[in-house]
């Protein structure tokens, strides 16, 4: 695996047409990219409550997609986090940190803080 998706990149990806970010998805080998079961908790809870995409689709998505356990590796690589009130953005950077893996992510600037984290925008 290479990359962790931010919430933010699921919630596109699967709400509307994207082009670019499809693309860059297309060109993935199978078993690059991952959601964090931070990231599926954030964006399933948005589903259940109306908001896209809709549960069904996030569902059809990690058929896919390996969804990762949050584990004690990734809660202390947050420990070590400088603080921020984005609380999930801090447990999905330290997730991504622990694994290795480069964040896909739309919100870059959310993240520059975090030491050592690859961030990468495919929404551009």
């Amino acid at each position: 695996m290479k990359y962790l998706l931010d919430a933010n990149t699921v919630i596109v990806l699967l709400s509307g047409p994207h082009a670019v970010l499809a693309e860059r998805v297309r060109q993935c080998n199978e078993g690059d990219l991952g959601v964090s079961a931070i990231v599926f908790a954030e964006v399933a809870l948005g589903s259940t409550k109306g908001c896209p995409p809709p549960m069904g689709a996030l569902n059809a998505f990690l058929r896919d997609v390996a969804l990762i356990p949050f584990d004690e590796t990734a809660a202390r690589a947050y420990a070590t986090l400088p603080f921020r009130r984005a609380s999930f953005d801090r447990l999905i950077a330290a997730h991504a940190l622990s694994l290795g893996l480069t964040l896909v992510t739309a919100n870059e600037r959310d993240f520059m803080d975090v030491p050592g984290l690859v961030v990468e925008n495919w929404a551009k």
